[in-house]
């Protein structure tokens, strides 16, 4: 908010909205947001843990905002990462160039959980695997912005980024009308029209585009609905849909309907029973050899989780170059593959100051903030490295950004970071705006709501 003590342009308009609004005012309006969030069942699910399953996303109303200067240039970098992200992943399902170069480790790629052979060879429509990628990241300095890691399977959170946006519109107009700030509530729209601009060749007239669910115990079933509902397409469980021949096809009330498009949100594991997981309930039978014969479009494809993996993460300036033949916008942060006897004895002299995460984990769990973390807790750290080292990565502590945040004391710096929303068809768009996550505990460096984070809009101001 501040550049040393004077108050940052983007943010002027803002100060002087908290100057002039009494801390009970803004307390009240934290309120109705909080009852707003509750009211339209803004939620995520939590098991294991006991007490309520479903749990309010904490919400705060101070937004993040970035300059359309800022924004343009981390556009133009989420949008060649995507570009070399999908590169890999056609290269890696085909001839495997980068692999044979020399400049990915053929283990990291054809031994990876997530790397499917059963994709091997197929041509997924404008040759696109990651549909919709999320761009974890941190921001260290005024022009300094590192990427944390890759999603390119389901990236979760776009709900959140869009009922921010409607929720504080609501509550307050008068800061909207007096501020141009880029609209994100198209995303839905474009979205739809991503997922139809890969609708297989044997596709005649408008494509039937359906979003694929694992059901309503998942974590991210709001958004599987809210996102359904937006673009105007049917939610779907696996029961609900069937191959015959050489297409699948959607049980109606009206008779079988042939789906061209399936927005999946669930792991590849559960897709095909035939194919994958034979137990799996969840998935479609037959599925993968409609895929595989060009009947159906999945986003995002089958062993896209490849490209996601946080080991591979490592490689992806290398992936711009060799894909792209460009040098990277966004930097990665340095990261120390524990697999490697060098990088493992430097993770391990100096783990109390390093983050370590599960090169397979996600929603912030099973990681190690050392600065964090008391001598006990390092030391069994240690010990799970050393008994499998190729199972994690080690990051440095960055010093992260803080964005003004409303706690119990007024307003407070809290760290946080971003999460834009790449689509990937014909054309790849990036959303103006995104999921900022903040780290509501004084200190914290996670920032994932399963670990007591909260989310807050994220205005892109324009010109």
């Amino acid at each position: 908010m501040y550049d040393g003590k004077r108050v940052r342009p983007a943010y002027a308009k803002l100060l002087d909205w908290v100057e002039s609004t009494s801390p009970e005012a803004l307390s009240q309006k934290q309120r109705q947001a909080e009852a707003l969030f509750r009211r339209i069942g803004i939620t995520f699910a939590v098991y294991g843990e006991g007490g309520d399953t479903e749990r309010l996303i904490p919400f705060d109303m101070m937004p993040r905002v970035f300059t359309e200067y800022e924004w343009r240039r981390l556009e133009r970098g989420v949008k060649q990462r995507a570009r070399a992200l999908n590169a890999f992943l056609y290269d890696v399902y085909h001839r495997a160039e980068i692999t044979r170069a020399g400049i990915i480790p053929a283990d990291l790629v054809f031994r990876n959980e997530a790397y499917e052979p059963a994709v091997v060879g197929i041509d997924p429509p404008a040759g696109v695997y990651s549909h919709i990628v999320g761009i974890d990241l941190v921001r260290t300095g005024p022009e300094e912005f590192f990427v944390l890691e890759d999603n390119c399977r389901t990236p979760s959170g776009v709900s959140y980024m869009l009922e921010n946006r409607e929720i504080m519109m609501r509550m307050f107009p008068d800061l909207f009308r007096a501020t141009r700030i880029a609209p994100v509530d198209d995303y839905p729209d474009r979205l739809r029209r991503t997922l139809a601009s890969v609708a297989p060749a044997s596709c005649e007239g408008q494509p039937v585009s359906v979003l694929l669910s694992p059901g309503a115990f998942n974590s991210a079933y709001y958004e599987h609905s809210f996102l359904a509902d937006q673009m105007g397409i049917e939610l779907v469980e696996g029961q609900d849909l069937f191959v015959q021949g050489d297409f699948v096809y959607m049980r109606t009330t009206e008779g079988p309907r042939r789906v061209h498009v399936i927005y999946r949100r669930l792991d590849d594991s559960f897709l095909d029973p035939l194919c994958f997981r034979p137990e799996s309930m969840l998935g479609v039978p037959g599925l993968m050899n409609v895929y595989r014969s060009g009947g159906v479009a999945i986003a995002s494809a089958p062993g896209a989780g490849v490209a996601d993996d946080k080991a591979v993460y490592i490689y992806v300036p290398e992936m711009i170059r060799f894909y792209l033949g460009e040098e990277p916008i966004l930097k990665n942060v340095q990261t120390w593959k524990c697999a490697d006897p060098s990088d493992r004895k430097f993770v391990l002299e100096n783990l109390a100051d390093l983050v370590v995460k599960e090169v397979h984990g996600s929603g912030g769990y099973g990681m190690l903030v050392g600065p964090k973390s008391t001598k006990e807790q390092v030391a069994a750290y240690a010990e799970r490295i050393k008994g499998d080292p190729a199972a994690f990565i080690a990051q440095p502590t960055l010093a992260l950004s803080t964005c003004p945040t409303f706690v119990d004391e007024g307003l407070a710096p809290r760290h946080v970071d971003l999460r834009p929303f790449c689509l990937v068809g014909r054309e790849v768009h990036l959303c103006p705006g995104g999921l900022t996550r903040v780290a509501l505990k004084e200190g914290s460096l996670v920032v994932n709501s399963s670990q007591g984070g909260g989310v807050k809009d994220t205005w892109v101001l324009a010109d």
